[in-house]
């Protein structure tokens, strides 16, 4: 049986307004959807929502011809850049914003968690939000206080129950939010990347309770980046793409399908116009890298062999103190080796122009598989703000073929793929 229904759903927004641009189309507008129940009669044709090009149109789909069906039990990652339309569609399915055409179904009361304090009264305390939170989910004030003791024990936030909620830290007020959703027993949780807001002790206990949830045959829809956390907690994956539905499958699958193509967007892009995150002063640009051996000779890296990581650098202002620094991160995203110049040497000067830094490795641990790195350097200039000099997540690809790290005649096992770094040690057997 299904739990959920997408029936060519799309939602589209025009940039710029937040309305149609009179109060009259407003109301025909809310008219037609809400009470007709039929598509918005102010769609325009409209352009794919991809913001990292300018486009021709005023009118964006964040969501377009979305269709699929949820079994009741499953637990379903939802992954993709941002951008993609994750939020999108768990506003539509929460009721926050309607579908601009198609038509949503869902069987049982739906609990959200979408944004830290969404549902929160601020001048209210934190008891009364659980109750206002638990009457809108359609539960008895009986039933909302068989779970509160639970709810606040959950939450630790049992000195601040009576305080208003527009005196909690962001961390306090998605920790309660969570516990409010997660134990007021709703058929379908809905759960947003929230829970980055809290702390590890935290995520530990909700990625837990999730799992709870799910194991008693509810229904759960979770969007995050953490791909470990979609894989080992979600049944399925849904990727999406530009607002499109890009695939569908296993937690696995999906986890591996989206990881392949966010690293193969860049294939054959210059290093240098891949797109940055928006906390870069501009003041270095990295626009290469090479792997080499100690000729200088560009290679494939083996494991436990030499290689030379060189940064190829371009400096638009000169710097006093500057730092580089590599990480490597596993197929899934989470870092497991980090090479930072400031801890093994002092900072350096740079001044305008090319330069190069080499990061030698003597003796590379990785076994064989696929990784990626992370590329930050930062510039201190006291005329420019203190942003980073240049900082490239999870783009360049790291291809580390198998070899025989020990010198011992047999090469890593296969099944040792990806998922250790190696150290040279002996075995002594009496």
């Amino acid at each position: 049986m299904n739990a959920i229904e997408f029936d060519h759903v799309g939602k589209q927004y025009r940039l710029g307004l937040v309305s149609t641009g009179t109060f009259s189309d407003d109301l025909t507008r809310w008219w037609t959807m809400h009470v007709r129940h039929k598509e918005d009669p102010f769609l325009k044709i409209g352009e794919t929502n991809d913001r990292s090009h300018k486009g021709s149109s005023n009118y964006v789909w964040a969501l377009k011809d979305i269709n699929f069906n949820v079994e009741q039990g499953d637990v379903v990652g939802i992954i993709g850049k941002n951008g993609a339309g994750k939020s999108t569609l768990l506003k539509l399915l929460s009721r926050v914003t309607a579908p601009s055409v198609g038509e949503i179904r869902a069987r049982g009361r739906i609990a959200s968690l979408l944004e830290v304090g969404t549902g929160f009264h601020p001048e209210m305390t934190g008891r009364e939000n659980i109750y206002l939170n638990g009457a809108i989910m359609g539960m008895t004030k009986a039933e909302i206080t068989r779970k509160l003791d639970e709810i606040v024990d959950f939450s630790g936030c049992e000195r601040y129950i009576d305080t208003p909620v527009k005196r909690y830290s962001s961390g306090m007020t998605v920790r309660l939010g969570f516990a409010i959703a997660a134990h007021l027993e709703p058929e379908i949780l809905v759960v947003d990347e929230v829970l980055a807001v809290g702390d590890a002790e935290f995520q530990k206990k909700a990625i837990g309770k999730m799992g709870e949830v799910a194991s008693g045959g509810r229904t759960v829809l979770f969007v995050s980046h953490n791909m470990a956390a979609v894989r080992n907690l979600c049944k399925s994956g849904i990727v999406l793409k530009n607002g499109q539905f890009n695939f569908q499958g296993t937690a696995s699958e999906a986890v591996d399908y989206y990881l392949k193509a966010y690293a193969d967007d860049y294939t054959g892009i210059p290093l240098e116009d891949v797109p940055r995150t928006d906390n870069t002063n501009g003041l270095i640009k990295f626009v290469d890298i090479s792997f080499l051996n100690e000729n200088n000779e560009v290679i494939t890296p083996h494991c436990g062999k030499f290689l030379r990581i060189r940064l190829k650098m371009k400096v638009q202002e000169g710097a006093e103190k500057c730092y580089v620094s590599i990480d490597i991160h596993n197929i899934l995203g989470d870092p497991i080796m980090d090479f930072p110049s400031f801890v093994t040497m002092n900072e350096f000067k740079l001044t305008p122009g090319i330069h190069y830094a080499d990061l030698d490795i003597p003796k590379l641990p990785l076994t064989k598989g696929t990784y990626r790195l992370g590329l930050w350097a930062n510039a201190d200039n006291p005329y420019v703000n203190n942003d980073c000099g240049d900082y490239v997540v999870n783009v360049v690809k790291l291809v580390v073929e198998e070899d025989d790290f020990f010198n011992s005649g047999r090469q890593i096992a296969s099944h040792l793929w990806g998922k250790v770094v190696l150290y040279d040690h002996s075995w002594e057997i009496r």
